[in-house]
């Protein structure tokens, strides 16, 4: 195999995995986009677990996530530190992009909640967020940090990403807020095989 096969088969694979230590978290993390949906998470917090459990069933992404991080203060640093591991890899299994979609937009119900997400896998992170959540915490999870947690993602991953959520269950517009993300960045970080090239007149993202 040459050096350029190599290259365009891990490419072809999509798949990243980072490792990120720090004073408050240390994580390791493993994403493949071009998933089936499977998931091992542990992060000490049990509804950010479920959340991540199906942001990745709802993507049909492989995700393995471990973090160790200091709850013993809140649940801050964990989430949005994972959030960052999870847009680093993310923008590296996309590599340049070629060939991607792009653009989605998911509108996903949840009983009485209702999230919209609208991404653009543009390489230029902004965030924009609108509604708020009907209780502070479900469990030990903050649920403000759903919010922190989509921004921190965006950051990271290079994504234009508007979210929006209403309802009268915090569990259920967070929960949708994960699922409509799922959604959205499935759909647009699925290939277009009417496309060879990047999905930009600048040939780049």
């Amino acid at each position: 195999m040459t050096d350029t096969d190599a290259d365009e088969g891990d490419a072809a694979a999509r798949e990243a995995a980072v490792t990120r230590e720090t004073a408050e978290t240390t994580i390791d993390l493993t994403l493949a986009v071009d998933g089936d949906g499977d998931s091992a998470v542990e992060t000490g917090i049990g509804f950010f677990d479920h959340m991540l459990e199906s942001f990745a069933k709802h993507g049909l992404f492989d995700l393995t996530v471990r973090c160790d991080g200091d709850l013993e203060i809140d649940d801050h640093h964990t989430v949005e530190d994972v959030a960052i591991v999870l847009g680093e890899a993310l923008a590296e299994a996309l590599g340049d992009k070629r060939g991607i979609v792009r653009y989605a937009d998911r509108r996903v119900p949840l009983d009485e909640a209702v999230a919209d997400v609208v991404v653009d896998v543009s390489g230029r992170p902004h965030f924009e967020f609108e509604g708020s959540f009907s209780q502070s915490r479900i469990g030990d999870f903050t649920s403000d940090m759903a919010r922190h947690f989509a921004y921190s993602l965006a950051m990271n991953a290079g994504l234009t990403l508007h979210v929006g959520v209403d309802g009268e269950n915090a569990h259920h517009e967070v929960e949708a807020l994960f699922k409509a993300l799922a959604r959205a960045l499935d759909d647009a970080t699925r290939i277009d095989s009417r496309r060879s090239d990047t999905p930009s007149t600048k040939g780049a993202l």
